[in-house]
C-alpha cells in the first residue's frame, strides 16, 4: 500500500509542475507563455524576464516529468526547490504564511513534498522503482 500512497503524491505533484510549466512555456491551461510570463516577471524587477520564465517553465515541465514517471527524483526536487525559493522570496514571501494572504503556505508545501520524496524514493509503481 505504500507503494501506491507515494505513486499517488508522485502523480499530483508531477501534474502540478507539468501544469505551471506548460502554463509558462506553451500559454496552455490559462497561461501566459514565455512572452507573457517574461513581462510580468520583468514588471515585479525579475530580469532577464523571459530567460527567467524560460529556465522556470522548463524546470516546472521536466521535474513534473520526472515526478510522473519516479526517476532522478532528487533532480526534480532541486529543480522544484529552486523554482518555489525563487517565488517566495520575489513573490510570496513578503506577504506571509497564509496562502489566503498570498504567502508562502503552498510554496513551502510543495518543497517539503518534493524533497521528502527525493528522500523516500519513488517506490515500486515508478520507472525508478524497478
Amino acid at each position: 500500500m505504500a507503494d501506491l500512497g507515494l505513486l499517488l503524491i508522485r502523480l499530483m505533484v508531477g501534474f502540478v509542475f507539468v501544469y505551471y510549466g506548460s502554463q509558462k512555456l506553451f500559454g496552455w491551461f490559462g497561461g501566459h507563455g514565455i512572452q507573457g510570463t517574461g513581462g510580468w516577471f520583468e514588471s515585479i524587477g525579475i530580469k532577464p524576464g523571459k530567460a527567467i520564465a524560460a529556465f522556470s517553465g522548463i524546470a516546472e515541465l521536466l521535474s513534473g516529468i520526472l515526478f510522473v514517471l519516479g526517476i532522478y527524483l532528487p533532480l526534480g526536487a532541486l529543480l522544484i526547490v529552486i523554482v518555489m525559493i525563487g517565488s517566495i522570496v520575489k513573490v510570496h514571501g513578503p506577504k506571509g504564511f497564509s496562502v489566503t494572504a498570498g504567502g508562502f503556505e503552498y510554496n513551502l508545501f510543495l518543497i517539503v513534498v518534493a524533497v521528502a520524496m527525493a528522500l523516500i524514493g519513488p517506490g515500486h509503481y515508478s520507472l525508478g522503482g524497478w
